[in-house]
C-alpha cells in the first residue's frame, strides 16, 4: 500500500501551529519537575514544611479533576478559544505562584495552575485530531514523543540550576515567556472549524466527576503516609468516592451532553485502549518514580543531573515511537504496535526487576531502553486508536478521557508501589540491622538521601541501606511486571478499524465506527475559527 500523500495546505498549517502546541505540552511536563527541584529551597523560605505535600497535591487536584471538563467544553464551544483559555489560566497560575508569600497561597495558586494544565495535553491532543486525520497522524507521533523526552531531561537540570543560582521563584516564572509565546503562536496562526451545536453544560455531573476524582486523588496521596488505610479518613474517602462516581453513571445516561459519555465505552477499541493507558500509567509512573533513588544512591549518579538519567527510557521512546508513526502512516495498520510494545514493557519491566546492589549502569540503562521502547510504541497510538474510534466532535471528550485515565492510574501507582517500597524495606532493613537499628536507619529519610550523606553514616548502615533500597526498587518493578502483563493482552483483542483517510470530505461522510451518544444536534456550517 503506497503512503497517502497530505495536502500541502494542510501539512504546511499543522506545521505552522506545531510549535506552539509542543510549547504548550513542554509546560505541562515542565512544570511539577522543575518545581520538585525547588521544593526543599520553596519550603526553607516560606517555612511550611508540614504543608509540603500540598504544594503537589492541590496541583494534581486542580489538574486531574479539570481534564474531562476541558475536553467536553472543547467539544461544546471551539476547542482554540478553551485551549487558549487554559494557557492563560496556567499563566496567571504560575505567575500568583510565583508571587506567594505564605504557603497557603502558594496551595491555593498551584490549584489555579493545576486547572489550567487540565486543559493542556488535552488541548493539544485533540487540536492535532482536528487538524490531522488518523492515517496521517502517525507522522506527528515523533515530534510529541521528542518533547516528552525534553521535558524529562531538562526538568531536573533547569530546576538545579534555578535552585543554585536563581530565586525559587523562578520555578514559575519561567513559564510566562514559553506560554506567552505559545500563546501568541496559536492566537494567530491556528484555524480551526467551528461546529455550532445546542450548547447543555452537564453541571451535575461535572460535579459529582469532580467530588469523586477528587476523593480519589486524595487516597491515593494519603493512605499508608498521611493515615493508615484501615483509617476512618481513607475509609471516608472510600465511600465518598464510591457514591459519588455511582450517582455520576447514572446521572450520565440521562444528560443531555454528557461531561464523559459512558456510550462512547461500548466501541471495543474505546475501552481497550481505555484500560491500556490507565495500565501504563499505573506501571510507568509508578514503578520509574523509584528509578532516580535507586541510580542516585545504590549506583552513586549525580542528584543535579537525575534527568539524564532517564536519558536511555526516552532515547528508546522517541526512536520508536518515529518509526510506528511513519509505518501507521505508509501502510494504514497500527494493531501489531501495541502488543508489541506491551511485550516490550513486560520484558522491560522484567529486567529492571532483577537490579541488585551490583547492578553497573550500562546494565540498568539497557534494560531501560527496552522499557522506552515499549512505551514509544504504546503511548501515543493508544490515543491515535481512542480519537479513531469516536466521532469527530466528541474528539475532545476522547483525549480527555484517555489523559484523565492514564493521570488516574499514575496516581494508584505511586500509592500502591511506594507502599510496596516501603514495606520491603522496612522488612530488610530489620533483617539487616534488627528492629531498633532498622527503625533509626528508616527514620533518617530514604527520598532524601545522597552520596554526600550516605558518606557520614556508619558503614554498616550504608550498606544495609544500599542492599534495602536495590532489592524495594526491584520487589517494585516485580509488581509492575505483574501488572503489566495485561497490558499485550487487552491490546490482542483490540480490533483493526480502518484509520480515516487523508482527505477530511470523505473522513467526514464515512459512518463512524463509535457510538456517538453524546453529541447535541449539529445545525450550523463550519467556519474557521
Amino acid at each position: 500500500m503506497s503512503e497517502p500523500t497530505p495536502a500541502p495546505g494542510r501539512r504546511r498549517e499543522v506545521m505552522a501551529v506545531l510549535p506552539g502546541l509542543m510549547l504548550a505540552m513542554l509546560l505541562a511536563m515542565l512544570d511539577n519537575m522543575i518545581v520538585s527541584t525547588a521544593m526543599p529551597r520553596i519550603v526553607g523560605d516560606l517555612h511550611g514544611l508540614s504543608h509540603l505535600s500540598w504544594v503537589v497535591t492541590a496541583y494534581v487536584l486542580g489538574t486531574t479533576v479539570s481534564t474531562p471538563i476541558w475536553g467536553k467544553i472543547g467539544d461544546l464551544y471551539g476547542r482554540k478559544n478553551i485551549f487558549l483559555t487554559s494557557i492563560v489560566i496556567f499563566l496567571i497560575g504560575s505567575a500568583l505562584s510565583g508571587a506567594a508569600q505564605t504557603m497557603g497561597e502558594l496551595i491555593g495558586f498551584r490549584a489555579l495552575q493545576g486547572l489550567g494544565a487540565g486543559g493542556l495535553i488535552v488541548g493539544v491532543m485533540a487540536i492535532i485530531g482536528d487538524l490531522v486525520p488518523p492515517r496521517e497522524r502517525g507522522q506527528y507521533q515523533g515530534f510529541m514523543a521528542a518533547t516528552m523526552a525534553a521535558a524529562t531531561v531538562a526538568g531536573p537540570l533547569v530546576g538545579g540550576y534555578i535552585t543554585d543560582h536563581l530565586s525559587w521563584r523562578w520555578a514559575f516564572y519561567i513559564n510566562l515567556p514559553l506560554g506567552g509565546l505559545a500563546l501568541a503562536l496559536l492566537a494567530v496562526r491556528l484555524k480551526l472549524p467551528t461546529r455550532r451545536t445546542e450548547h447543555r453544560i452537564d453541571w451535575l455531573g461535572s460535579g459529582l466527576l469532580a467530588g469523586g476524582i477528587t476523593a480519589l486523588v486524595l487516597i491515593t496521596t494519603w493512605g499508608g503516609t498521611e493515615y493508615g488505610w484501615g483509617s476512618w479518613q481513607i475509609l471516608g474517602l472510600v465511600a465518598l468516592a464510591v457514591v459519588l462516581l455511582a450517582a455520576f453513571a447514572v446521572v450520565e445516561r440521562r444528560a443531555a451532553e454528557p461531561v464523559l459519555s459512558l456510550g462512547l465505552f461500548r466501541n471495543v477499541n474505546f475501552t481497550l485502549s481505555t484500560v491500556i493507558v490507565f495500565l501504563l500509567g499505573f506501571t510507568m509512573f509508578g514503578a520509574i518514580n523509584f528509578l532516580p533513588l535507586y541510580q542516585q544512591t545504590v549506583q552513586g549518579a549525580s542528584a543535579t543531573n537525575s534527568g539524564l538519567l532517564l536519558l536511555p527510557m526516552m532515547t528508546g521512546m522517541l526512536v520508536t515511537s518515529l518509526v510506528a508513526g511513519q509505518l501507521i502512516t505508509r501502510t494504514g495498520r497500527y494493531k501489531a504496535f501495541p502488543v508489541i510494545g506491551g511485550v516490550l514493557v513486560v520484558v522491560g519491566m522484567g529486567l529492571l526487576a532483577t537490579v541488585d546492589i551490583d547492578t553497573s549502569r550500562l546494565r540498568s540503562s539497557a534494560f531501560m531502553v527496552a522499557l522506552g521502547a515499549g512505551l514509544g510504541l504504546l503511548m501515543q497510538t493508544t490515543m491515535l486508536i481512542a480519537q479513531n474510534s469516536v466521532d469527530q466532535r466528541n474528539m475532545g471528550v476522547a483525549s480527555s478521557t484517555t489523559t484523565f485515565f492514564r493521570s488516574i492510574g499514575g496516581s494508584f501507582g505511586v500509592s500502591l508501589f511506594g507502599a510496596v517500597f516501603n514495606h520491603t524495606l522496612e522488612n530488610d532493613l530489620t533483617t539487616r540491622l534488627g528492629p531498633g537499628a532498622a527503625e533509626v536507619a528508616s527514620g533518617e529519610g530514604v527520598a532524601g538521601l545522597t552520596p554526600e550523606k550516605l558518606a557520614t553514616m556508619p558503614g554498616e548502615v550504608v550498606s544495609a541501606l544500599l542492599h534495602g533500597i536495590a532489592d524495594s526498587t526491584a520487589a517494585v518493578f516485580l509488581c509492575a511486571t505483574v501488572i503489566a502483563v495485561v497490558v499485550p493482552v487487552a491490546a490482542a483483542f483490540l480490533r483493526h478499524e480502518p484509520l480515516r483517510g487523508a482527505e477530511p470530505a470523505a473522513a467526514e461522510a464515512a459512518p463512524s465506527p463509535a457510538v456517538d451518544a453524546t453529541a447535541g444536534k449539529e445545525t450550523g456550517r463550519s467556519s474557521p475559527a
